[in-house]
């Protein structure tokens, strides 16, 4: 199996970028450790602390975010950091010529009973000939030069792109990332949804119209049945659809009309997006493409409809 060191010196990145996605790669492995430890290591439960959106922060939200901070600042890989724990970015000074954005443990709802969960990461240029801050970071996804994440599931898996398809590595136990999959793809066609049916009365028509149409089946204008998966962590609910097709969707909702969505665009929906497009397939807000969108703000919040071409084409018309 080709080693994540092998795929990336053949990649014909810059070894900068390279050297980037290699500290990633440790630091996550790294926080796989605690992870898999759980309780043993007392990395359970609440921190007793809010991030910057107000949510309570677990135990490992914080450690997770502290280990990738140190891991990325020490080894001067990228010369400004943003996280969705932290207020504002953080400039490494003499770091290499990237912004990271990060959401360092994606799915913490999960994190106490044992459900897969993961990291999320997004490398955007920085600009030239100044000191980097939170404006910068203000790039439309497509700017990408690299996105991906780490789930922390049966295995320990690392999903990235460098904008040339979507490969996965899994980490064995010396430590090492071997290739996996050499090429991602998702069909374009679906018989797999993830949606939260809980908020359904709170849907607009359009996510009605569609969901109801795949929950009538056979007997419906879809003509076919469908499955629902639900997991509750993006990162395991698109892993999947990375690994074997369908539909990720979390919508705006009528209980705050005013606000665009929940997912954050900088630190989940743009290198989801970016991973999902590199498979052959699509994302939207359910109403443009998700990379690009013009982000205003450093946590700014979206709807995401993403997976399979045919059926986030048709959902997207719904909402003309």
């Amino acid at each position: 199996m080709k080693s994540l060191e092998e795929f990336l010196s053949g990649s014909g990145a810059p070894a900068d970028l390279q050297q980037l996605v290699l500290v990633l790669a440790k630091t996550c492995g790294e926080i796989g450790a605690k992870v898999r430890l759980g309780a043993l290591a007392g990395v359970l439960g609440e921190a007793g602390s809010d991030n910057v959106q107000g949510e309570h922060q677990k135990k490992l939200d914080v450690i997770a975010n502290d280990l990738l901070v140190d891991g990325l600042s020490s080894a001067r890989v990228a010369v400004a950091l943003g996280s969705e724990e932290m207020d504002h970015a953080i400039v490494v000074p003499g770091g290499a010529p990237y912004l990271v954005a990060f959401d360092p443990l994606d799915g913490s709802s999960n994190i106490d009973v044992n459900v897969s969960i993961g990291t999320i990461f997004s490398v955007l240029p920085a600009p030239k000939g100044k000191t980097p801050g939170d404006e910068d970071f203000l790039q439309p996804g497509e700017r990408q030069v690299a996105a991906g994440y780490v789930v922390y599931g049966p295995s320990t898996e690392l999903v990235f792109s460098l904008g040339s398809g979507v490969q996965a590595f899994t980490l064995d136990h010396a430590g090492r990332w071997l290739m996996t999959v050499e090429r991602m793809n998702i069909p374009a066609a679906a018989k797999e949804y993830a949606i939260n049916a809980s908020n359904s009365r709170h849907w607009q028509p359009p996510v009605q119209r569609y969901v109801g149409e795949l929950l009538a089946g056979k007997t419906g204008p879809r003509a076919k049945d469908f499955n629902m998966r639900w997991v509750g962590s993006m990162v395991a609910d698109v892993h999947r659809i990375l690994c074997r097709g369908g539909v990720f969707m979390y919508p705006a909702d009528l209980r705050e009309p005013d606000k665009p969505g929940k997912l954050r665009l900088l630190y989940e929906a743009n290198p989801m997006s970016f991973l999902v497009e590199q498979a052959g397939g699509a994302s939207t807000n359910g109403h443009e493409r998700i990379l690009s969108l013009q982000p205003t703000k450093l946590h700014e919040r979206v709807a995401v409809f993403l997976g399979a071409k045919e059926e986030i084409d048709l959902v997207t018309g719904y909402h003309g």
